[in-house]
């Protein structure tokens, strides 16, 4: 049994197995507690599997969390479905409507023709079953890569997401939260990876909009940027990387999908990462970003030695670990500093 939040350890369920909640974010209603994500369980970088559903475990403590299985399970049957085990799933996202009464679930895939395109599936309840509603969606046209969803206190909801190698873009959704309105804002333009911004993750703290992005290096983690403004659309204003202590620039080895304000704490932000490769952390980041900036912007990119190449690896990301941590505020400012162990009773 868990009383503390260890980074980066090994975590296990209350049945002795690693947690599968990978590119997850977590729900909490009733006094429970919902962590879900994508399953990796068969994701061993060998074999053409991809994903094993979307997992989902119940807690009272965000400490032990209790194995509530698939509540998307792989399509066995179909290999055209976006929810194949073959097919490149992730970042799924949930958000209750409480005007339909449905439980609205989106998720990513990478299409075989380069595009990243949106699914939609929707349940009656939160532990599932869900029903594939939409799929290939390219909302406003667009590639759509790493997003967040977002409702605000009057019901109206927001798709933040990267605009694939170029921007990210704020769009609200419909009434019933299964499409886009038309209506978007755009931000934190970017010529190419490894500097385009990803994996956005918002959350509001007195009355300030924050988003947390990544940059695009794959698996392989990078500096994140902390941006804040007055509005769901904006205009956000980049005040820079929140770990100035990690001299490794890989935002501590992870990659964040997802910020989490804890119900009954005054300050308690606490930023859900991936750790996608933790037995490639001595690969550091300069030798990443030289390779994606040869890959993707070879004239910018002339001049750059040989060794910038990418080594081959295995991505097994069934091993990935998780990096839960604090956010620490200097004003407006975010911060995480790294913790080994951290308890969350040591907050208000």
């Amino acid at each position: 049994m868990y009383t503390s939040i260890r980074p980066g350890q090994v975590w296990l369920d209350t049945e002795g197995k690693r947690i599968q909640a990978h590119g997850g974010s977590i729900f909490y209603e009733n006094g429970t507690y919902y962590w879900y994500g994508e399953n990796k369980e068969k994701t061993d970088g060998v074999s053409d599997i991809l994903h094993w559903g979307v997992r989902m475990y119940a807690s009272r403590d965000l400490y032990n969390w209790e194995d509530l299985g698939n509540v998307i399970p792989p399509d066995l049957d179909d290999p055209t479905s976006p929810v194949s085990p073959y097919s490149k799933m992730d970042r799924p996202h949930i958000i209750y409507n409480r005007d339909t009464k449905k439980y609205v679930c989106w998720v990513k895939i990478m299409e075989k023709d380069g595009r990243q395109r949106e699914s939609i599936l929707t349940s009656d309840h939160l532990t599932g079953p869900y029903t594939l509603i939409r799929k290939g969606l390219m909302p406003l046209g667009m590639s759509g890569g790493d997003f967040d969803l977002a409702v605000a206190p009057d019901g109206k909801a927001y798709y933040y997401f990267e605009r694939v190698h170029s921007e990210t873009i704020c769009a609200d959704l419909t009434d019933d939260y299964t499409d886009v309105t038309g209506y978007y804002s755009t931000h934190f333009p970017r010529p190419y990876p490894p500097y385009v911004r990803e994996a956005c993750a918002h959350f509001i703290r007195r009355g300030k909009h924050y988003l947390v992005t990544s940059g695009t290096t794959s698996y392989f983690p990078n500096p994140s940027e902390v941006a804040v403004g007055d509005t769901w659309h904006g205009p956000y204003t980049v005040l820079g990387d929140p770990c100035p202590g990690d001299e490794s620039q890989t935002t501590w080895h992870s990659q964040i999908s997802s910020v989490f304000k804890v119900p009954g704490k005054k300050d308690l932000y606490i930023a859900i990462g991936d750790r996608w490769l933790p037995q490639y952390m001595d690969i550091p980041y300069s030798r990443v970003a030289r390779a994606f900036e040869a890959a993707f912007a070879p004239d910018a990119a002339r001049g750059i030695p040989a060794d910038a190449a990418m080594p081959q690896i295995v991505r097994n990301t069934s091993i990935s670990d998780y990096v839960w941590l604090p956010f620490r505020f200097d004003g407006e400012m975010a911060y995480l500093d790294w913790h080994d162990e951290w308890r969350v009773e040591d907050y208000e």
